[in-house]
C-alpha cells in the first residue's frame, strides 16, 4: 500500500505529539535540581578563539579536563546567588583547582551569556514602538506613526542636540508613550554603535546623547594561512572584518598582496562587544601578531596622551608611516615597475613607471598617505584617475577606476586608508586592475622601493606604561592570564566622551570661526549658481 508524502508526515508529527506527552509525565532527576550542562553538551568552540563565549569552552591540553557535570551545578547556584562574575569566577577555581582556572573563566562567561545571570526584564506598562528608520522618514514622521496628539515640541527638542536632517535610513529607534493618552514619553535614536539620542518628558522635554552600553568580553583568536588570509579568518570562526582590520594594522609593515604566504599565521587580541546578551561585533584590536615570510611583526595599541590612541612595536616605534605598502587590501600584481614593457594594446615597449593590481571591478581603492586631491576625472589613456598630493612634493596616482568615492572632489583633504575610488578597467585597459604610481618631485619613482619614514615613537616618559601594557598583552595572547578581569579600560582607557556632536561644537565655537564658515558656504553656494 502507497502513502502520500503528506500523510507520511502527517503520521510522523502526531507520533512526535504522543511521544513528547508521555515525556512530559515521566519524572526527571534534574527537575529537581535544575538542568545540568557538561563542557560536552555547551555550543562547539568555533577555530581557535579564546574567551569569546560564542566559542564555548575549549580544553586546555597538558591539564586536568574538566568531568562531566561537575562544576556547572555549583556554579550556576553561586551566579543565581551572587551574579558578580569576580566572585563566581573564583567559586570556579575552588572547585576545579587553579590548574584548570582558564577553563573556569570561560566557563563563566560561556553561563553569564547564556542568561543564567539575567535579572528578569522590568514589567512596564508604558506602550513601546520599535523600529528603525526606513528611506524618507522623518522624526516628525516616526512619532505620529506611534503617538497620538502633538508631537512638534519632540522635534524641537531633538533639533538643539542633533540635526534633523542627520537621520539615517537603517538605523533603530524606540518610542515610548503613555498608554492612558497616547501620548510620547520618552524617544530614543541609535546614532551610531557609541551614542544614541534620548528625548524624555511629556510637557516640556529635554534631548541629551548618552553613551551605548557594551558588555565587552576580551577575546584571544589564532591562525594559519593555507590559502588566503580571508579565508584562514573565515576558518576559526571569526567574520571578513578582522581580516580587513589586520591588514590596516600591518599594512605599512607587510606587503599583503607581494608578501604573504602559505604557513604565515596570525594572533590577535580583541574587544567584542554584547548588548542585552546578543552579539552586537567587534570592538578595538588590543594587539596582534602577523608572523610573514618567518619574520614576526607585533602591534599594540597605546595611548601616551598625545592624541588617539596608535598602533606600537614593542620597541614603540609607530607603526603608522607616511605611506601604504598598497592601496588594495588583497590582491596580485600583475605588472611592476620597469623602464620598458610590451603594452597590451598599443603593441610597442615604453617605460611602465607604476604597478599594476589585479582586482574585480569594484575593489575599493585607498589613499596611501594623508594629502589632497589634486586631480579627479578624465586623464585619457589612464581612465578615471585620481592625484593626491602629500608632503615633500610627493604624489600618488590611481588609474583605470570605474569610479570615485561618494563625495570625493578635487581640493579636498584625505587621510591614509580613506577609500576614494574603486578598481575599474578605464582608458587604455584590458581588463579591472589599477595602475598605482608614486612621483617625487616630478620624476616617476618605484613604490615598492619608495622611502616610507614613521610616526612619531612612544615618548620617554610614557615608556615604562607601554612596557608593562605589552607584558600584559602578551600574557594575554599567550593564554597565560585569564580574561575573568578585563574591562575596556583595564589596558587602554577607552577616549573621553564628550557628548558633543559636529552641531553642537559648532554651536560652540567663537564666532570667527562660525562667520569663516558661514562665509565659505556662501562662496561655494555662488559657485555652484554661476555653474548651473
Amino acid at each position: 500500500m502507497k502513502i502520500s508524502r503528506f500523510r507520511l508526515t502527517a503520521l510522523i508529527a502526531v507520533l512526535l505529539i504522543i511521544a513528547a506527552s508521555v515525556y512530559s509525565f515521566i519524572p526527571h532527576p534534574e527537575d529537581e535540581t535544575g538542568p545540568s550542562l557538561s563542557p560536552a553538551e555547551l555550543p562547539p568552540a568555533t577555530g581557535a578563539t579564546r574567551g569569546d563565549p560564542a566559542a564555548g569552552i575549549q580544553p586546555d591540553e597538558k591539564k586536568p579536563q574538566i568531568e562531566s557535570g561537575d562544576p556547572v551545578p555549583v556554579a550556576r547556584d553561586q551566579l543565581s546567588q551572587n551574579p558578580d562574575k569576580d566572585i563566581f569566577a573564583n567559586a570556579c577555581a575552588l572547585v576545579l583547582g587553579q590548574a584548570t582556572l582558564v577553563n573556569a573563566s570561560r566557563l563563566l562567561e560561556q553561563a553569564y551569556y547564556s542568561g543564567w545571570s539575567r535579572p528578569a526584564p522590568i514589567e512596564c506598562n508604558d506602550d513601546i514602538f520599535e523600529g528603525k528608520f526606513e528611506k524618507g522618514d522623518t522624526i516628525a514622521k516616526v512619532l505620529e506613526n506611534a503617538a497620538e496628539g502633538k508631537v512638534q515640541h519632540y522635534v524641537n527638542a531633538a533639533s538643539k542636540i542633533f540635526p534633523i536632517k542627520s537621520f539615517r535610513a537603517g538605523q533603530p529607534y524606540a518610542v515610548v508613550t503613555d498608554p492612558a493618552t497616547g501620548r510620547v514619553k520618552r524617544f530614543e535614536y541609535e546614532i551610531n554603535d557609541s551614542k544614541r539620542l534620548v528625548v524624555d518628558g511629556l510637557e516640556h522635554p529635554t534631548a541629551r546623547l548618552e553613551k551605548i552600553e557594551y558588555d565587552t568580553v576580551l577575546a584571544a583568536c589564532e591562525g594559519v594561512i593555507e590559502d588566503s588570509l580571508f579565508q584562514s579568518v573565515a576558518d576559526i570562526g571569526e567574520s571578513p572584518q578582522l581580516a580587513l582590520r589586520l591588514v590596516d594594522m600591518f599594512g605599512s609593515e607587510i606587503n599583503f598582496i607581494r608578501d604573504i604566504q602559505e604557513g604565515d599565521s596570525f594572533s590577535a587580541l580583541i574587544e567584542k562587544r554584547y548588548r542585552d546578551g546578543e552579539y552586537r561585533g567587534y570592538g578595538r584590536i588590543i594587539a596582534a601578531t602577523f608572523t610573514c615570510k618567518g619574520k614576526k611583526y607585533e602591534a599594540f595599541l597605546f595611548n601616551d596622551g598625545s592624541g588617539r590612541p596608535a598602533y606600537f612595536n614593542a620597541k614603540g616605534e609607530n607603526l603608522h608611516k607616511t605611506l601604504l605598502q598598497a592601496p588594495l587590501a588583497v590582491t596580485r600584481i600583475t605588472s611592476r615597475f620597469t623602464n620598458s614593457r610590451k603594452h597590451p594594446i598599443l603593441g610597442f615597449s615604453r617605460p611602465h613607471h607604476g604597478v599594476d593590481y589585479g582586482a574585480p571591478t569594484g575593489t575599493p581603492v585607498k589613499a596611501v598617505g594623508d594629502g589632497t586631491v589634486s586631480k579627479r576625472g578624465w586623464a585619457g589613456g589612464y581612465g578615471n584617475q585620481i592625484v593626491i598630493s602629500h608632503s615633500s612634493g610627493l604624489e600618488s596616482m590611481y588609474a583605470h577606476l570605474s569610479g570615485f568615492a561618494r563625495g570625493l572632489r578635487q581640493g579636498q583633504k584625505v587621510r591614509q586608508g580613506q577609500v576614494i575610488g574603486f578598481v575599474g578597467s578605464t582608458g587604455l585597459s584590458t581588463g579591472p586592475h589599477l595602475d598605482f604610481r608614486l612621483r617625487q618631485n616630478g620624476k616617476f619613482i618605484n613604490p615598492v622601493k619608495a622611502i616610507n619614514p614613521r610616526g612619531a615613537p612612544v615618548a620617554a616618559k610614557y615608556m615604562p606604561a607601554f612596557k608593562r601594557n605589552v607584558d600584559k598583552c602578551r600574557f594575554y595572547l599567550a593564554g597565560d592570564q585569564v580574561f575573568m578581569d578585563y574591562t575596556v579600560d583595564s589596558i587602554v582607557p577607552l577616549a573621553v566622551f564628550t557628548g558633543e556632536t559636529e552641531a553642537v561644537k559648532e554651536k560652540n565655537a567663537p564666532a570667527s570661526t562660525r562667520q569663516s564658515k558661514k562665509g565659505r558656504q556662501q562662496k561655494r553656494a555662488a559657485r555652484s549658481k554661476k555653474r548651473s
